[in-house]
């Protein structure tokens, strides 16, 4: 096999387990939280670490913004042998209940973007592989960490959710925000259902992780709701979750 065109590794370079942040600058920062990591490529957007966690090979590659790229990170990875991913990445929060600091575990997300399309009708559900949600839900919980579970919206356009109202299709827009509101829908971000239909595509395991920045409807009501850019506690949930999945990985060889 040779050298993956996008990602610009080769075969053996990567283990089974694969951590995707979106921004190539928080490669460095997650994989300090392994053994003797180091940088093994970086092209586009697309920068690879490569560590262990005890014995077991690790990558983190970064996918950029948005579905398309992320899809041909996973892409890519699966050709390697890649086959338990996680998502660890930032959100907005939508549900009141979500705030700034929090973690959000996705168990599903909607699919308001293009790329999952391409892989799955529209009337496949984006859902995360459930070995992976409870691996981050049980180590949040160890962690003591406030964290959710449930539906997040994924998008294509960060500038149709932040701005809609001077869009062409606002009607359109305002009304699918209000529709997710009501439904309990606990956050906003722009890949996990491109990367769950993918996986589901190509028989892999995928989860998300996010931490949150801002809730956009707390701030509109008045609470105090100061943004939070530190994503330690994710990535190291999602670093403790890997490890519970390397473990029972063995038990069941």
């Amino acid at each position: 096999m040779e050298k993956q065109y996008h990602i610009a590794l080769s075969p053996g370079q990567v283990g089974r387990y694969a951590l995707l942040p979106g921004d190539p600058g928080r490669c460095e920062v997650i994989a300090s939280r392994l053994q003797s990591s180091k940088k093994i490529a970086y092209n586009r957007e697309f920068c690879t670490y490569a560590g262990y966690l005890d014995d077991t090979l690790i990558c983190v590659t970064s996918t950029g913004i948005g579905g398309p790229s992320a899809a041909i990170a996973m892409e890519e990875l699966c050709n390697l042998g890649v086959d338990t991913f996680i998502r660890v990445g930032t959100c907005g929060g939508i549900a009141l209940p979500v705030k700034s600091g929090d973690l959000v575990i996705a168990t599903g997300a909607i699919r308001q973007e293009g790329t999952s399309h391409e892989y799955l009708p529209a009337s496949f559900p984006a859902v995360a592989s459930y070995p992976v949600v409870e691996a981050l839900v049980t180590s949040a919980r160890e962690k003591g960490l406030p964290y959710h579970t449930g539906v997040v919206q994924c998008k294509d356009s960060f500038y149709g959710q932040h701005s809609p109202s001077r869009m062409p299709v606002a009607d359109k827009l305002l009304s699918q925000w209000e529709a997710w509101k009501k439904s309990g829908v606990l956050a906003s971000e722009m890949e996990s259902a491109a990367l769950f239909c993918c996986a589901a595509a190509r028989g892999v395991r995928c989860g998300s992780i996010f931490s949150v920045i801002w809730n956009q409807e707390r701030k509109a009501l008045g609470y105090d709701e100061p943004d939070h850019h530190s994503t330690d506690l994710a990535i190291d949930t999602a670093v403790a979750a890997l490890r519970l999945l390397i473990a029972a990985d063995k038990q069941t060889g």
